[in-house]
């Protein structure tokens, strides 16, 4: 773990009880601050990720690494049973302060507490990235969704544009924190956000991690840029 003076931030190990840790800390203002620091732009991707799933009244939906529960609640508009699922007990509890009819629970991604085949569909917003082995967080997620299934991963990528590319990296990783440091309960656990950004896979390579583990017919589409990537997939 990396202490500062004013809080934590979880290391790019992505041990659990770090992660989980980082985020109890953010909690309070964890929604605010991402729509700040995203210029809006999380609403837009909310919209997009609840469209890809093309849920039907009935259906049942896993929201993983759910957090305050606000991704849930826009699955829940289309009629689904949404449940949502967050490792952080913080998290879980600002959640159901501010939405208390949002089924939440407390759970680990690479460890589900559901039985196999469960779910109709699942995702996971913002959160993959957080977890130490991605494959099998995948896996796990394949377990519990019927076969034809669907999975919608929405995840921070890589900008496509060059140009565009080198601007949101001087963003990332310098002016983030400074606007974090202006809203967020924490900032520094958005120097890890910026940093486990910066290190993770593109779209390609995201897509090849999802084929490897249960999943088959994916694709992807860019949104804002590629700054967010919408990795969409069927259950085997």
């Amino acid at each position: 773990m990396t202490r500062t003076p004013s809080g934590r931030r979880a290391s790019l190990d992505k041990q659990p009880h770090e992660v989980a840790a980082m985020f109890d800390e953010v909690a309070s203002r964890y929604d605010l601050t991402n729509t700040v620091i995203s210029f809006g732009q999380d609403r837009r991707w909310r919209r997009a990720t609840l469209a890809a799933l093309d849920l039907r009244p009935g259906d049942r939906v896993l929201d993983v690494g759910a957090g305050t529960g606000v991704s849930t609640a826009e699955l829940a508009t289309s009629g689904a049973y949404a449940v949502g699922l967050d490792l952080s007990i913080g998290m879980l509890r600002a959640g159901r302060r501010s939405r208390p009819e949002v089924p939440l629970l407390a759970g680990d991604a690479l460890r589900l507490p559901f039985p196999d085949e469960a779910f109709d569909a699942v995702t996971i917003s913002l959160a993959l990235r957080n977890v130490v082995d991605t494959e099998a967080a995948l896996r796990e997620m394949a377990r519990v969704t019927r076969p034809g299934g669907r999975l919608v991963v929405c995840e921070f990528s890589t900008p496509t544009n060059p140009v565009f590319r080198t601007v949101y990296l001087s963003y990332l990783m310098r002016s983030l924190p400074a606007v974090a440091r202006a809203v967020a309960s924490n900032p520094d656990a958005y120097v890890y956000l910026a940093e486990s950004i910066r290190a993770w896979p593109d779209q390609a390579g995201l897509a090849g991690q999802i084929g490897r583990s249960g999943w088959h017919r994916v694709g992807w589409r860019n949104l804002t840029g590629g700054i967010v990537a919408l990795h969409r997939a069927i259950r085997s």
